[in-house]
Formats: structure tokens, sequence, C-alpha cells
């Protein structure tokens, strides 16, 4: 069946902070100049929020910039930071609280706000309609289209109604291409379509590798006398075996706090769990004091790009942009990339809308783009902050913390000295032989939980007869090299349980069982599968998890 395809002058791919921001930045300037403008943005999850999950302590500094009048128009900021907590956790009882002259600047939050980030990004898909933008929730970009220049031209969406089989069921519906004068890009951390691009235009040459972490969250109902709204708390240590990354504990509204634990993807140790990490954490008296008695409400993962300055790559290409986490954004020593995603889209939607109003089409944007980003507050932000990750990495917690608090309080990170971690996230595992076992607890039902029951409280469905959409280039390989290297670190690193070798009681041979329906979208496979065997790619639109407000 030939698809339909529909005109646009911009057309955006994701409808989170980066890409709502460069759709109102977008409409604004046309209203200005009196000019019509045509702008489209499709969005993967069942509706605008659906898949958005992040800490969040929000900085207002693009909020600001996008919409002066925030507070007037109800943006969904109701809670500021009161105070802020650093801890380091010993083993499972001790901790002790950094006092606050040792913690670095970007882990001071005063002005800021606790949030919901899948509200406030509800909130600007309001203002985007208002401002007369197309959204289209449910519909998954699966395809770029290229001009035969080599241009890009657009996207396509999936085909609606295909079976596991590739058969077309009863009510099957073809994708529809959405041709654009310029298209941007704003998936979110790893997406599929922007990994293609990244290939396809070379676009991370020089740049050092990207580096993740996986962030796990969960929203839980407190006891009110427990409650302290404002208060913000981040930490690290335990019970993380030496490998870094560290936890929050955010105090919203309504009696609510996040938790979440954010595991650095480099790991090395193939027998860490992530997942069961968090769990443990939770048993934590710093955590549990304000946990116990309480209701667990909602859960859900996502990868972030925590590569920095140092792994920014261009993000122009001829007919489009790279922008937010699909760049790589992300502030880590803040551990914030909500207020830089939407910076991004506002100088995207800056340097498309001159160039339309050129009447070019489909140019390379990169120069003007790179020279808005280099004059910009954004520039500065990471270039500050480029040695944090790096000095982590190559230092460790406590020479690197101690190397991020000096150049911070000394130089405001203008040290003229550029840390570099150049090997992938993927290539640091270790096997099994040079690594240490790992026994988690059981979960007790009150503070951790198994993965099932988690990913129930994600809400996630896909529609049970389609394609997996987890491709595996060699579908032997988990079991002949992952098994007897790794003891197939799929089956740990997954906060979903989408990955299980089943181990049969008879003589049939093992073998992956892959559960896609579990899938929440974290990228996480994509991301550290040692062998790179694994691509992520789009299930059928409106599939995966419906986040109420994480």
């Amino acid at each position: 069946m030939m698809r339909e395809s529909m005109e646009f002058d911009v057309v955006i791919v994701g409808a989170g902070p980066a890409g709502l921001s460069a759709a109102c930045r977008l409409m604004q300037q046309a209203a200005e100049a009196g000019q019509s403008l045509e702008v489209c943005v499709v969005e993967k999850g069942s509706e605008v929020g659906a898949h958005i999950l992040s800490g969040a302590v929000f900085e207002r500094r693009a909020l600001e910039e996008l919409f002066p009048d925030w507070q007037e128009r109800g943006a969904p900021l109701n809670t500021a930071v009161t105070e802020d907590r650093l801890y380091l956790l010993r083993d499972e009882q001790q901790a002790l609280r950094i006092p606050d002259a040792l913690v670095p600047p970007s882990l001071h939050n005063p002005g800021n706000h606790v949030i919901s980030l899948g509200n406030l990004v509800r909130w600007l898909g309001e203002q985007a309609e208002a401002l007369g933008v197309q959204i289209f929730p449910g519909f998954a970009a699966t395809e770029v289209l290229y001009h035969e220049d080599g241009r890009v031209k657009g996207v396509a969406t999936g085909d609606m109604g295909v079976a596991a089989d590739g058969s077309h069921k009863h009510g099957f519906t073809p994708g529809i291409e959405l041709h654009a004068r310029y298209t941007l890009f704003a998936e979110g951390c790893r997406g599929s379509l922007g990994k293609q691009l990244i290939q396809q235009f070379d676009l991370n040459a020089g740049a050092d590798a990207q580096h993740y972490g996986l962030g796990i969250k969960e929203l839980w109902d407190i006891d009110p006398a427990l409650h302290q709204p404002g208060l913000v708390v981040h930490g690290s240590g335990w019970p993380l075996q030496g490998e870094s990354g560290g936890f929050f504990l955010y105090h919203g509204d309504n009696h609510q706090v996040v938790v979440g634990l954010i595991v650095d993807l480099n790991y090395h140790n193939p027998h860490l769990s992530p997942f069961e990490a968090f769990q443990q954490l939770k048993q934590h008296p710093v955590l549990s004091a304000y946990l116990s008695g309480g209701k667990r409400l909602c859960y859900g993962a996502r990868a972030i790009a925590k590569g920095g300055f140092n792994s920014l790559g261009k993000a122009g290409f001829p007919g489009g942009l790279l922008i937010g986490c699909e760049s790589g954004t992300l502030n880590f020593a803040k551990i914030k990339g909500s207020h830089t995603a939407m910076k991004s889209g506002i100088l995207a939607a800056e340097t498309v809308f001159a160039a339309l109003t050129q009447e070019a089409s489909g140019t390379d944007l990169q120069a003007d783009f790179s020279a808005r980003f280099q004059a910009s507050w954004l520039y500065q932000e990471l270039y500050q902050a480029r040695n944090f990750g790096p000095a982590l990495h190559k230092l460790g917690s406590t020479l690197g913390g101690a190397f991020n608090l000096l150049e911070q309080r000394l130089v405001a990170g203008k040290w003229p000295l550029t840390l570099h971690d150049r090997q992938a996230d993927h290539l640091q595992l270790q096997t099994l032989q040079e690594s240490a076992p790992i026994r988690y607890p059981k979960p007790d039902g009150v503070l951790s939980f198994d993965r099932l029951s988690s990913v129930f409280l994600s809400n996630t469905n896909h529609e049970d007869n389609q394609p997996c959409h987890l491709k595996l280039a060699d579908p032997d390989l988990p079991l002949q090299e992952n098994l007897p290297l790794y003891d197939e670190p799929a089956q740990r690193y997954c906060p979903a349980g989408v990955y299980e070798v089943i181990r049969a009681e008879d003589n049939t041979p093992l073998r992956l069982q892959i559960n896609s329906q579990n899938c929440v979208h974290c990228k996480t496979c994509d991301i550290k599968d040692p062998a790179q065997n694994i691509t992520w790619t789009c299930p059928e639109g409106g599939g995966g998890p419906n986040y109420p407000n994480m």
C-alpha cells in the first residue's frame, strides 16, 4: 500500500522539553514576523508526557526566556527548593553528610524547583497547540526520509497493525510520510533515528565517546509528618560496590517524594544489577526514614546521556538538527538536562526560522547553529562542566570529587585543562573471571520490590502480536559469547526484565527469551550490550510506558 504524505515547514520528532520548546519558539517568531508557519510534532507515546521521566530539580532559565509570564500561564512549578543535603553512604547503615562548604556549587539548588517533568511537558504541549503547532501523539517516527541528493526530507511513521510474523492484521494502516523543509530530531537519549543520522553524517567525528547513565525512579506517597516540601537529597557510595553513580530523593508537593538511583553505564562488574541495587538502596536509613510507612505509586527507568561538552558532536546536517538529549546537552555536574534541552530547542528554532526567512530549504544548518550555540549561556555552562564526568571516571569518586570541588570553587570550571574519557561504556565490562559476585537480598514487598510488580506500576503496554522491536544482529551471540563471558548481562542491566536466559530442567538447550512487552524504552540494552548486538527500534506507536506525573 502506498503511504500518504503531508507537507510542513518544520517537523519535530519527539514531544519532550527540547522538541516542544523548539515548536513554541518557531511559532512565536512567526507571529512576531506576521508570517504563517506549519509546524508538526510527532510523538511515539500515547500522549504528550507519557514517556517523560526525570528526577527532577528544574532550573527556570530557559523557561523564562521562552515564556517570561510562565507563572500567569500556570506552569506546574509548585515546589521551590528549600534545602540541599549531600551524603556519602559508607555501608548499609552508616552515612556521612557532606558539609555545604565541601559540596560543589553545581549541586546547590537555590531558586530551583522540584517538579514532575511529565507535567511540565504536558503544559508545554498546551502552549504549543495554543500557538498553532500540530501535535500527533501515538505515532512513532521509524524512518528518516532523504532527497535524492542526500538531504533529509522528513520522516515516516511506522505501520500500524503488523503481526509478529510480518503479515498485515485486520485494520492494518500504513505509516504516513511527513515531509518538511527542516526536520528537528528530539527523541531523547540514544534516539533510534538520531543514532542513524550520527552514523550517516559522521556527526561525532572528533568528539569523545558519549557516556550514559541508567536512571531508575519511583514516586511515593509518604507520611505527611515526614514530608518536607522542597528538600533535595543527593548521595553516592553504597551499594554500588565501587562503581560510579548516585541517588536522589526529592520532596515535591501533595506529600509525595521521588526517589531514584543513577548508575553510570561504564560499570565494570557484569554481576551488577542496577535495579536490585536501587531496591537495596531504599533500605538505607537515609532513605527509609522517609519511605517507611509510605506507598509506592509509580516506577520507571530511562538512560541519560552524560558525556557533556566533550562528547558533543555536530548537531547539524543537510535538512535538520539533533537537539536536546539527542545531541547530549545534559549537564551532569548539575544532574540536570531539562533547561539545557529547552535552550537547545530554542536555539534550533531560531536557526531554522532564520533559514526559512531566507527562503532556504534543506541546507546544512551546522554553521549558524554552532555560532548561536557558542554565543549562548548553554555553551558556557556545558564548557565549565566539561571535566566533571571524566574526573569521576578517571580519578574515582573521592579524588574526582575533590578535583571537581576545587575546579568549580576556585576557577568556576575555567582551568586550561580538559580531561577526556574516550572509551565507550560498553567496552568497560569485565569478564566473570575478573569480577567478584554480588549478592542482593530478596525484595521485602515493603521498601523493595521485584521487576514485574515494578513494571506493572509503569503502566507499560505494547500490542502483543507485533514484530519484536529489540533487534539482534546475531541471534546466537547472547548464548554463545555473552553467556560464558558475562553470564549474559542483559538479564541484570535491563530494569524491566525484558531479557531472560531460560534454563530448562530437561535436556532442551538454553534460550534467550525477549519479553518485549515489558520494555520501558530506557535504551540501556542498546548502550551496554558488550557486543553491540542489540538495536532498540520503535515499536508500534502508542506502545510503552504511560507515566502519570514522572
